[in-house]
């Protein structure tokens, strides 16, 4: 009996090598799915981590009810964690409603460098003061873990940008066991190129697409850095024409990029990571 139970131990050992030896992760890790939301020319991401929710940007003020239409669809009443990469409307616009929604926000996350000098006039700390929901800015280099293989690092702003709030953006680098997603808020190639000198841009499965896909961003050294297996664009061409532009289109199917586009479906594209393989789906709310 004995020799028995060491044989099967040992099998379930041999079983488990190829998974180890490969990276893959194990059956039990937290599913990670990222639904990029559509709120026209704005930013909004809901992070669905295992049990936990995460929010990267809050759209725009108008696009707030479609912001809070999809967190009703996914049965979101509570978020870990709620980042707003920078100040720009289209970014933050959205958070008074999602403060005011009665959704249960455990913490607000700003980066520490922006334009505004008055601290007192940067908006979510204006919303910080006004519903005491607690609050950390963020630098390069911040670490927060989110569970067991699972945690958000903070790369850039490597610097303050005194004239252009979208090189102030945060970047968020999310890392788990079944791959890692880069979201690149609005960084623009001067934020881009001081994190490639500093080695500081991964490679990753998928990348939420630089300023709305504008050729300003997503240069080649990022793409051609980064590679993803899907590459997301938030925008909405009847606001900003032209967008994302034939550049930065050709150059993430360069590198084999499937690219998918949050204004094709009603309620926005869905990524799901399992073992380091990324894929998307346009999500549509049901038809009545």
């Amino acid at each position: 009996m004995r020799k028995r139970i060491c044989a099967l131990v040992l099998a379930l050992l041999l079983a488990a090598l190829p998974a180890l030896a490969t990276g893959q992760s194990a059956p039990s890790d937290p599913i990670v799915q990222a639904l990029f939301i559509n709120v026209g020319k704005a930013d909004s991401a809901l992070l669905l981590l295992g049990e936990k929710r995460y929010l990267v940007d809050a759209g725009s003020k108008e696009s707030a009810a479609a912001m809070l239409d999809a967190l009703a669809h996914f049965g979101v009443d509570r978020l870990e964690g709620v980042f707003i990469t920078h100040t720009d409307k289209d970014h933050v616009g959205g958070l008074g409603a999602l403060l005011k929604s009665g959704i249960q926000v455990e913490k607000l996350y700003a980066p520490a460098y922006f334009i505004q000098k008055n601290i007192q006039k940067h908006p979510v700390y204006q919303w910080v003061t006004e519903t005491k929901v607690p609050f950390a800015w963020l630098n390069a280099g911040d670490v927060l873990p989110v569970a067991d293989g699972i945690e958000f690092r903070v790369l850039g702003p490597l610097q303050r940008d005194t004239e252009d709030e979208n090189n102030n953006s945060l970047v968020l680098h999310l890392v788990t066991a079944q791959g890692d997603m880069l979201l690149a808020a609005d960084m623009e190639e001067p934020a881009e190129t001081m994190l490639l000198q500093a080695g500081a841009v991964p490679k990753a499965a998928v990348l939420k697409v630089g300023h709305h896909g504008d050729d300003d961003a997503s240069s080649s050294g990022l793409i051609y850095t980064v590679r993803p297996q899907i590459a997301v664009v938030s925008t909405d061409r009847d606001v900003a024409a032209g967008t994302p532009k034939p550049s930065v289109m050709r150059r993430l199917w360069d590198v084999g990029a499937e690219v998918l586009l949050t204004q094709k479906a009603t309620c926005g594209v869905l990524v799901t990571l399992q073992g380091g393989q990324a894929t998307g789906q346009l999500l549509d709310y049901p038809t009545p």
